[in-house]
């Protein structure tokens, strides 16, 4: 099978309205799978914060899933297109293309026919492409069955910008409440505690989501502007792919983790009355994890290069930092 098949294939707005209708199940199971993990892990650790590990881990992940989904639904945090339009929109494009080239291919016709209320399969769409491949009149229907990555303007790049932001800051905003919440209920919480989860929380939304996504909005305007200007000569989505993960690199990758570290030590501590430890890196460690962790700015840059069928993934991947900051997580006490 052909990448340029699969490409195809996740592209079909059927597809991607099944994948967005997913996100409840994909984020209660993945969230649910690492809260057990998570206690499984340490079932034989006799440290005194390890204690009621699985209730508080529960409490933690029910706190981000629910606040999470409520979020996404309530403020639209992820585009769903309904299903009725869409077998509108391809019926009409099926009917019209049709009729315009008198079509009498019995298997062209019965794929064009399945796809106006249905995806098509894996098998049927290098068929699709082969019959079609010489036809001058295949630039609407294709654009209509397959979702052509959209070209952001400055304006859409910073309006995505803070809706990924904030899709972003309600996993590790709810994470930190559900931590204290959690620590409460089994009468195990502390002002420590309660400014290690806040101070996480900062690490993982400044170092892991926000900045990076500010980079890679700041790196696509740059690129935008010089483009108007000549600088350069073209701004193919490929482009744009290459200057957001420069812009994330830069931006969330090499300053992330110190401005994170500087904010907790200068404006956390002093409100929880903790003394400045000596060094950046004595509040919070850059680890091999937290590099794993943006893998989310990979699928943040693809949202911001116009592709839509990898948005489902985010909040499963936003989930990860909520629940470290409502673990209070904190790498230099181990």
């Amino acid at each position: 099978m052909k990448i340029q098949t699969l490409a195809k294939y996740v592209d079909q707005p059927l597809v991607i309205n099944k994948l967005n209708s997913r996100i409840p199940k994909l984020l209660i199971g993945s969230g649910s799978a690492i809260a057990v993990y998570d206690a499984y892990k340490h079932r034989n650790s006799k440290h005194k914060k390890n204690e009621h590990r699985l209730l508080k881990n529960g409490i933690i992940a029910a706190s981000i899933i629910g606040s999470t989904l409520a979020a996404v639904k309530k403020f639209k945090l992820i585009e769903i297109e309904p299903v009725s339009k869409i077998i509108q929109e391809q019926t009409r494009a099926v009917d019209e293309y049709i009729q315009k080239t008198n079509l009498t291919d019995n298997i062209l016709l019965s794929i064009l026919n399945k796809s106006k209320r249905n995806h098509l399969s894996l098998d049927e769409i290098p068929v699709l492409f082969e019959k079609l491949k010489d036809d001058s009149n295949r630039t609407v229907l294709f654009k209509t069955l397959f979702s052509e990555n959209k070209n952001l303007t400055s304006s859409e790049i910073f309006s995505e910008i803070k809706r990924l932001s904030t899709l972003g800051a309600v996993p590790v905003a709810s994470g930190i409440a559900g931590g204290i919440i959690a620590d409460t209920v089994t009468g195990t919480s502390s002002l420590k505690k309660n400014a290690n989860k806040i101070k996480e929380g900062f690490y993982q939304y400044f170092a892991n989501i926000f900045l990076c996504n500010v980079g890679a909005g700041a790196a696509l305007y740059g690129a935008e502007k010089l483009h108007q200007k000549g600088v350069i000569k073209s701004l193919t989505p490929a482009k744009k792919l290459v200057t957001i993960l420069a812009g994330i690199t830069a931006t969330g990758i090499v300053g992330g983790s110190y401005i994170a570290n500087f904010l907790s030590k200068k404006i956390i501590n002093p409100l929880f009355g903790q003394k400045k430890e000596k060094g950046i890196y004595s509040e919070r460690k850059p680890e091999p994890l937290d590099i794993a962790l943006h893998a989310d700015d990979i699928a943040t840059a693809g949202v911001l290069s116009g592709v839509k069928w990898i948005e489902p993934m985010l909040p499963v991947m936003y989930f990860i930092s909520g629940f470290r900051a409502g673990t209070g997580y904190r790498n230099v006490n181990n």
